[in-house]
C-alpha cells in the first residue's frame, strides 16, 4: 500500500498498487474534476506531484500529448486519470484550485 497525501487539505489515504490517482481520489470522496471519465481527453484532472514521482507510472504518449495542450503545465504535472500507483514509495500531490482542462 502507498500513502497518498492530498494537498492543500493534507488528507492522507491508503492506495493499492495499480490504482490510478483519479480512482483513489474519487474512492476517498475527494472532489476532482474529471470530465472525460479517465480517457486523457480533457485535461480537467491535471494535478501536481509534489513528492514521490518515481512511485507513479511513467507518462505515456497520450497523457504527454494532452499535457502539452494545457496552460500552466510544469515538470510536476500529471493527469490523475493516467498516473497509476506503483506501490514503491509514498506520493504527495497538489490539487489545483481551478479547472485546467479545455
Amino acid at each position: 500500500m502507498t500513502t497518498l497525501t492530498v494537498m492543500p487539505e493534507g488528507k492522507t489515504i491508503e492506495v493499492s498498487e495499480g490504482t490510478t490517482l483519479l480512482a483513489a481520489l474519487l474512492g476517498a470522496e475527494i472532489a476532482i474534476l474529471h470530465k472525460c471519465e479517465g480517457q486523457a481527453k480533457c485535461g480537467s484532472c491535471h494535478i501536481f506531484v509534489q513528492e514521490g514521482r518515481k512511485g507513479l507510472s511513467k507518462i505515456a504518449r497520450l497523457e504527454n500529448e494532452k499535457l502539452d495542450s494545457i496552460v500552466g503545465v510544469g515538470s510536476k504535472s500529471r493527469l490523475a486519470c493516467q498516473a497509476t500507483v506503483l506501490g514503491t514509495e509514498d506520493v504527495k500531490i497538489e490539487l489545483l484550485g481551478f479547472s485546467s482542462g479545455l
